[in-house]
């Protein structure tokens, strides 16, 4: 099957034009032209515009926005429409809105207020989605199909309850299969019929003290949230079938299994807004997992601010420089987009403070207006040259939804249990040291790898324990951690003593975990009589074939296993039983790295990001200085040209703070893609 691509980099973003009249949105797109906009998504909230009432359609103004974007060559990511209905269709048909988790039956107003599983909501968003493929289809600027927005709205309505009984039904066949794999004899939830099944919910709780059935729940409303978004894009696809297809995903990922949803969309595409406080680490791991969602394939950033958000506690502006920072981040990382919202900002309403290109003064002559336009230039004067280029890694990170929501689910053994943060810790070292890194999921083929990291691989499914496994004995370093190979995909503690299947290739087993309190600590000292702090988790540590490499320093454990290392074959298991201070983690991923011979990309000085993208046309070289000062990054003897300042660099090449480069190595030989 041909692989549907964007013909170049799209800049642009959000434009709500049901909000103005006729002489605002001429003198807007005049001022888009003159930022460099090349892009507009739009209109992801104007249904009930489009429908006053049921079955009666009014495109006319929309029609003449198309035509006025068109005729200034400015393309557009046309939304479907459907992410807030009308209010005609949430009173003639309340069967759409939602019931949440507290069983109160949710009135019409909020947006992405529907229940997925509504069929009268299914019907009506399809039958909107095929006027708008049969009226846009052959629309010239037509670059891709946004269906909804941020899908993740959770229901508990009946119709949703009967469907879960349905799906309960396919997924485990008997009753009998299901209360042995939720094991319902505990508490005496036994039932004799899947009718007798309910939802999680606050009325029975069993959404907090019924983890095995609060984690189908949450994978039923992942496959019911795609039944939703296929309703659309099926239907687009008949009318466009060489069109990109996609929805945006929230920032807040948590909520949906996205490795199954992007399995189903032509692109990976995400809302990026960074907490001022976070670190440049962090969206660069959210950015990375988005990479992964298309194994690989270039994403897209539906959305980022161009400025302050305006629903965090401390809605801070970005500095002079921080948006082009944060743009470059995103294209780093492999996004072949760099779309914000808003380009106009909004008169009223819960986003009136939000960010945008076009302030509510309306003017060219504002500081956001000025940056954004230089980043349109030199986007322009880049003319895509990265367009679908990869990035190539010899280091995989675990990551997996369903491991994520049971860990949460879990009553213990700490209530600091944030997975994505714990992930997060152990991305940044090799973020740190400028040592790429492929995000991957359970089902990925693992042997292109020197190094595999498993944070927390609680959940042992799709065969994963024999995969590591032979990954290390073929020569693989596996780095893995506490709260390891202790559950099954339902939740169920089946393997004995853990970690459970890995508790060869690991050489040992955990008998206890202590929970330490976030103002309590521990110490590690390792076999290089060197001592750090540690807490979170303290795992007590029985050896069996496994070498200690470090032992606690405290409690009533002290002396025993905190590290250990296991040779296995041609390779090596690494078991880390505490949470360890980022120096630790630093010096550690440093020697390992070094023993499988695997480099930075480039040398830097200080919080210096660096990350190469690699095509048919070249290899790109992105180095950000996320400094508030000069840093250094060290390019050796080859030469480089700079994209965006066209000079030759070479040797130890200085950049101010916040400043972005690109390198392009010359006289590059094109290398074969891999697949």
């Amino acid at each position: 099957m041909h692989e549907k691509s964007i013909p170049f980099l799209l800049y642009g973003g959000d434009y709500n034009p049901d909000q103005w009249n006729r002489e605002v949105i001429t003198e807007d797109i005049k001022l888009f032209k003159e930022a460099g906009v090349n892009l507009v998504t739009l209109p992801v909230f104007s249904w009930a515009r489009i429908e006053k009432e049921e079955g009666v359609y009014n495109f006319g103004w929309l029609d003449d926005v198309l035509g006025k974007l068109w005729e200034n060559q400015i393309y557009v990511c046309l939304a479907t429409t459907t992410a807030a209905q009308p209010a005609w269709l949430s009173g003639k048909y309340p069967e759409v809105l939602p019931v949440d988790i507290e069983g109160r039956k949710r009135t019409h107003g909020m947006r992405m207020f529907f229940c997925v599983n509504s069929y009268k909501y299914r019907e009506k968003a399809a039958a909107i989605t095929r006027q708008m493929a049969e009226r846009y289809g052959k629309y010239p600027g037509l670059i891709a199909w946004h269906v909804s927005n941020e899908y993740g709205t959770y229901c508990y309505c009946d119709n949703c309850e009967k469907k879960f009984r349905k799906w309960l039904s396919l997924r485990y066949k008997t009753i009998e299969c299901l209360n042995e794999r939720w094991n319902t004899t505990f508490w005496g939830r036994i039932v004799y019929d899947f009718d007798e099944i309910r939802l999680p919910t606050k009325m029975n709780d069993d959404y907090r003290f019924n983890p095995a059935v609060q984690l189908d729940y949450m994978r039923f409303m992942t496959d019911s949230t795609l039944e939703c978004y296929l309703n659309e894009a099926d239907i687009l696809k008949e009318y466009t079938p060489a069109i990109p297809i996609f929805s945006n995903i929230s920032g807040f990922i948590k909520k949906l299994d996205q490795f199954k949803l992007a399995a189903y969309m032509d692109y990976a595409g995400w809302d990026n807004y960074p907490g001022p406080r976070d670190e440049s680490s962090f969206p660069a791991l959210k950015h990375d997992i988005m990479r992964a969602l298309k194994n690989g394939k270039p994403y897209l950033v539906a959305e980022q601010s161009p400025n302050q958000q305006n629903w965090q506690p401390y809605n801070k502006l970005k500095k002079p420089g921080e948006m082009r920072l944060i743009a470059y981040q995103g294209m780093a990382h492999g996004a072949d987009s760099s779309l914000f919202f808003q380009l106009r900002q909004s008169i009223a309403g819960q986003e009136k403070f939000h960010g945008a290109l076009i302030s509510h003064g309306g003017s060219n002559d504002t500081r956001i207006f000025k940056e954004f336009s230089a980043l349109g230039k030199e986007l322009k004067k880049l003319n895509s040259c990265f367009l679908g280029s990869r990035i190539r890694s010899d280091v995989g990170i675990l990551f997996d939804w369903e491991n994520w929501w049971a860990l949460e689910l879990a009553s213990g053994p700490s209530a600091d249990m944030d997975y994505l943060e714990q992930v997060h810790t152990y991305y940044k070292p090799f973020y740190k040291q400028n040592v790429p890194v492929d995000i991957i999921n359970l089902k990925k083929e693992l042997s292109k790898y020197k190094i595999i990291v498993a944070p927390l691989l609680y959940m042992i499914k799709d065969e994963i324990d024999k995969k590591l496994a032979e990954f290390v004995m073929a020569g693989g370093i596996l780095i893995t951690t506490y709260l390891t190979g202790m559950a099954d995909d339902n939740d169920r503690c089946v393997f004995g003593a853990y970690p459970g299947p890995l508790r060869e290739v690991l050489g040992l087993t955990v008998e206890e975990t202590d929970a330490l309190y976030p103002d309590e600590s521990n110490t590690i000292r390792t076999n290089k009589n060197e001592s750090y702090q540690c807490g979170f988790l303290c795992d007590i540590i029985k050896p069996e074939t496994a070498e200690v490499i470090g032992e606690y320093g405290e409690d009533f454990y002290k002396k025993t296993p905190a590290i250990t290392c296991n040779k296995y074959g041609k390779g090596k298991a690494y078991y880390i039983g505490s949470q360890l201070e980022d120096d630790f983690l630093d010096k550690f991923v440093g020697r390992i790295c070094r023993e499988q011979k695997v480099a930075a990309v480039l040398e830097t000085d200080g919080n210096v990001e660096v990350t190469l993208r690699e095509g048919e046309s070249g290899s790109y070289y992105f180095i950000l200085n996320h400094n508030k000062k000069a840093a250094f990054v060290q390019l050796g003897s080859r030469k480089y040209q700079n994209l965006l300042t066209n000079e030759t660099v070479e040797g130890l090449y200085k950049l101010s703070h916040f400043d972005v480069a690109i390198l392009k190595e010359l006289n590059y030989s094109s290398v074969n893609q891999e697949s």
